[in-house]
């Protein structure tokens, strides 16, 4: 018996009787069980939500790019289920959407929608900041067309939240290494702040870089590195941090850390003060001024 089963079909078979099922084992959707001390991972909740599905359903959004390889999922998110019609439940959300059979792939033997749908699903289904960052995470993993995926909006032209899906994709970035750099990303882009790269190696006169830098615009020198908790907390990674920091400097690098607690008005400002010091010409329009001055 697996992590999870549907429970009817074990007590058919004999192998849990309805007493034990009810005693030793927990429902994770209606009819599916799991056993009560079971520790289950997103896999798991993704299979039992397919047989849930009378193992008709294609696993998608969230659930599938986990399951495509990508990082920083949250691993309490609902799974989504399209390609079948149920009633949704706590943890299940069916999702009407059409899809076609070349849209289906097979990861660990579940249908799974893929990579490129399920980047179509990611950009359309989640709010605009997170669906960033998951489509950043799913092309770090591995680079999917995004031309592939504009395509699915031509086949779908009518599809739930397909205009906020087409403003996102330009802005995919597969250099990101956490949601919080995307996050900054898109405050910087919704701010008219020109494009910046990500991951820009530094040299130092040997052969190899000698720093990496998160975001950043190479031709003035000014970068915006995230500090995650470990940095602060841990003394030799702070050690490490402040040599690294002095060596940029050196280099003529004027690098902004940002940390979780920094509200996106303050970033701007530190960025924009940065960039203009450096000679870069920022023309705002109407909308982009309107961001600035509302930013939380």
């Amino acid at each position: 018996m697996s992590n999870v089963f549907i429970g009817s079909e074990e007590v058919a078979a004999g192998r849990v009787t309805r007493h034990e099922l009810r005693r030793w084992y927990t429902a994770v959707y209606r009819g599916v069980y799991a056993p009560n001390d079971a520790d289950l991972s997103l896999r798991d909740r993704a299979i039992a939500a397919w047989l849930a599905s009378g193992r008709k359903g294609v696993v998608a959004g969230v659930a599938a790019a986990a399951l495509h390889g990508a990082s920083w999922i949250d691993p309490a998110k609902p799974v989504e289920l399209v390609g079948v019609r149920c009633r949704p439940q706590t943890g299940l959300v069916p999702r009407a959407d059409r899809i076609a059979g070349d849209e289906i792939t097979r990861v660990s033997g579940l249908p799974v929608t893929s990579r490129v749908r399920t980047a179509f699903d990611l950009g359309r289904h989640l709010d605009r900041t997170e669906a960033l960052a998951s489509l950043d995470a799913l092309m770090w993993n591995q680079h999917f067309s995004v031309a592939d995926v504009r395509a699915l909006g031509d086949r779908y032209p009518r599809a739930w939240g397909l205009r906020r899906l087409l403003e996102l994709l330009p802005l995919i970035d597969g250099g990101a290494e956490s949601p919080p750099e995307s996050r900054i990303r898109l405050w910087l882009h919704d701010s008219g702040f020109p494009r910046p790269e990500t991951q820009i190696p530094v040299m130092e006169g040997g052969a190899y870089p000698a720093a990496f830098l998160d975001i950043g615009w190479p031709e003035f020198k000014v970068a915006v590195e995230y500090d995650g908790d470990h940095h602060r907390k841990d003394r030799r990674q702070y050690v490490k941090d402040i040599a690294r920091l002095r060596m940029l400097d050196a280099l003529g690098w004027i690098v902004i850390r940002l940390v979780a607690e920094d509200e996106p008005k303050d970033v701007i400002a530190r960025v924009e003060a940065a960039l203009v010091r450096r000679g870069c010409h920022i023309e705002i329009d109407e909308l982009q001024r309107f961001t600035r001055t509302f930013a939380a």
